[in-house]
């Protein structure tokens, strides 16, 4: 150590050097939770953030035609069931998911009706995110203050010995 610091800037230079530690530790254990936590819940992030693949006949290739219900027709529509992505490099056949709903436009077309779909899933995994942001700055200012206090403690035991 250098002996032009006082105690002060060595009792500084410590919980800097703490706070950093603390810092990256909790980093780490704050990530893992929230990667065990994601794994835990089964949440497909890949499936919350998709959109339905649907035929669209600028860039698809109709392979199979199938009869689908419609809301607002009233029989059903023979419309494309299975269809090759020509944006798609696997080359892999695209069909229609049967939960996807379809309606009948007044212009004449067919739509997908989105509906309000509420996911609460997404939701609940920011708030599980922020919470465990919330107890990482918690824990850090916790440990940080505990060890200054500490630091400040045996200082002042220190002092009082000497005189």
């Amino acid at each position: 150590m250098d002996q032009s610091l006082s105690d002060d800037q060595r009792r500084a230079r410590k919980v800097r050097r703490f706070t950093i530690g603390v810092s990256l530790a909790l980093m780490i254990l704050c990530n893992a939770i929230v990667l065990v936590g994601l794994w835990v819940s089964g949440i497909n992030l890949d499936e919350l953030a998709t959109t339905p693949d649907v035929f669209n006949s600028k860039q698809d290739i109709c392979l199979r035609l199938g009869w689908q219900s419609v809301t607002g027709a009233t029989e059903p529509v023979r419309l494309c069931s299975e269809w090759i992505n020509l944006s798609d490099p696997s080359g892999k056949t695209h069909e229609i998911q049967r939960e996807i709903k379809l309606r009948y436009g007044l212009d004449g077309k067919y739509y997908v009706d989105r509906g309000i779909h509420a996911d609460y899933r997404l939701l609940i995994l920011m708030l599980f995110v922020v919470a465990v942001i919330a107890f990482g700055l918690v824990a850090k200012w916790y440990l940080v203050n505990r060890y200054r206090q500490r630091l400040e403690s045996v200082a002042g035991h220190g002092a009082a010995l000497v005189h």
